[in-house]
């Protein structure tokens, strides 16, 4: 698993997904006027570090070149959400490239017998792809080609980066371990014309290579600052570069590890962790929630089926299968359209299990706060759920236990 370690940001992310400060927010309307005030938390799980003016031109930056589209793609992030707006396409389209990874991260669901017997772990074929991005050329503004595993693993990743920009999309983002970012790699992707990266650099020093083994943080923090140097030299702001962690890694030193990146990248965040592994039972939800998503996105794995969000880590539900259904199809389909209702109704989503184990609905407590350059900021941890960094015991059965190492 590359970038989605504990939550997404949306991308997370960015995503939550394509901004790094979480938010939620309260629909007044539900669809055919069922509902009455909905939870809808459009970027939730993902927080930023950062300064309201490093926030400003982090967007700046990502809306470069399509400034009054980008406004009103981020615009309709939020709207078709609160409105329930099914649109013509989706705002986004994941296209998982890679659900295999080359690491083997203590908190990752990728590591699990579980995974490994429920997905279809592969490297997408190159004219699926290119298939797909033909569909949505013109139609689709962004495309995300990351989601499970660890996308430049992919043969093929740049040719897949360079494809996508040379037919119109105009945001082409990955979440990443950064294991295969070298100078000379990056400065391809950056060639080819990536918009956004996010990086998962969970800690400093031996805790980084604890948790992101066989990984060595020297070599890595350096590459990081290789790739400000190529953007210096270049005389570019994009690809925007995020680095993320997971927040027991820095809990003990939040500001230090914001000191370490703050020169070399664009954005700086964290993740409160959640549990993969199925162990959770005491679990508290928001009331009324409304899974944004569903009219926000689609996700695409690298087996071309569809999955009815991001968080369907095992693609339990499927929702149709690109190989033989066009994106179009599958976002205007029936599956879908059952799900949405059932999100339509008043805590419809506990009806899908999937959906009762997603974080999305989880609720959360204020029971932390840490100060970074004089700024206060709160950490939302989600009720009954121990912050440290699971894996798994006895040989990848459905015990879950702690590491109880001090990750500072």
């Amino acid at each position: 698993m590359s970038g989605f370690i504990g939550l997404l940001p949306i991308l997370t992310g960015n995503p939550g997904i394509h901004f790094a400060m979480g938010s939620n927010r309260l629909a007044n309307h539900g669809r055919g006027g069922r509902l009455g005030k909905k939870y809808l938390p459009i970027n939730k799980g993902n927080y930023s570090m950062e300064t309201v003016e490093r926030e400003k031109l982090f967007e700046k930056y990502l809306g470069e070149g399509w400034e009054e589209e980008y406004q009103s793609y981020r615009s309709n992030w939020i709207k078709f959400a609160d409105e329930q707006y099914v649109s013509e396409y989706p705002l986004l389209v994941d296209l998982e490239i890679s659900s295999l990874c080359n690491l083997n991260c203590p908190m990752c669901y990728t590591i699990t017998e579980r995974f490994k017997n429920r997905v279809n772990t592969k490297l997408m074929n190159f004219k699926l792809f290119t298939k797909l991005i033909d569909e949505i050329s013109g139609k689709v503004p962004a495309v995300r080609l990351s989601l499970r595993g660890e996308p430049t693993i992919h043969n093929r990743f740049i040719e897949c980066i360079r494809y996508a920009k040379a037919k119109d999309i105009k945001e082409v983002s990955f979440l990443t371990n950064g294991s295969k970012l070298s100078p000379g790699y990056f400065k391809k992707v950056l060639e080819g014309g990536a918009d956004w990266i996010t990086i998962s650099f969970d800690g400093l020093g031996e805790t980084y290579e604890r948790i992101r083994r066989p990984l060595k943080y020297e070599k890595m923090l350096n590459r990081i600052k290789g790739m400000k140097e190529i953007k210096n030299r270049l005389k570019t702001n994009k690809p925007v570069i995020k680095i993320q962690s997971v927040w027991p890694a820095i809990r003990s030193n939040p500001e230090i590890f914001y000191e370490t990146f703050v020169p070399y990248v664009d954005l700086i965040a964290f993740n409160p962790i959640i549990t993969y592994f199925g162990k959770d039972e005491d679990i508290s939800y928001e009331k009324n929630f409304l899974c944004p998503q569903l009219y926000q996105r689609l996700v695409i794995g690298a087996d071309g089926l569809a999955m009815i969000c991001s968080n369907d880590e095992d693609n339990s539900v499927v929702a149709g299968d690109t190989n033989r259904e066009t994106i179009h199809d599958i976002w205007h389909g029936e599956k879908l359209g059952r799900i949405r209702d059932l999100h339509g109704k008043k805590d419809g989503f506990m009806e899908l299990s999937v959906c009762r184990s997603c974080y999305l609905p989880r609720l959360t407590e204020d029971s932390e706060s840490a100060t970074v350059g004089g700024r206060k900021f709160i950490i939302r941890n989600y009720v009954n759920r121990n912050q440290g960094i699971g894996m798994r015991a006895n040989g990848d059965t459905e015990e879950d236990i702690l590491i109880r190492e001090d990750f500072g």
